[in-house]
């Protein structure tokens, strides 16, 4: 059964990537609402973008986070932060190197 990822990317200062962290971190897992399985965070501090990425078992699932997702605001504290893109993507291959 295929995976799905919806990944987002942020024009985002130090500020905003250290308290969107924070915020991931403080809870066991995804927000009430997000059947998430993985989230992934990368950041190009220099560039001052990060990109999150966050994976669900079925499109349905997918589709359910992401409307809790796109109500939600960034941290208080989160410096400057603004949303570039949101994309939904189906996993067809992941594997580890040997």
């Amino acid at each position: 059964m295929s995976q799905y990822a919806r990944v987002v990317t942020f024009d985002a200062d130090d500020a905003a990537i250290d308290a969107m962290i924070g915020e991931i971190n403080a809870h066991d897992g995804p927000p009430e609402g997000v059947p998430a399985k993985r989230i992934t965070v990368l950041a190009d501090r220099p560039a001052g973008q990060v990109v999150v990425a966050v994976r669900f078992d079925s499109e349905e699932d997918m589709r359910k986070g992401a409307a809790v997702l796109e109500a939600m605001s960034p941290p208080e504290s989160a410096g400057n932060i603004r949303r570039v893109s949101v994309d939904q993507y189906e996993v067809v291959l992941e594997r580890e190197a040997p």
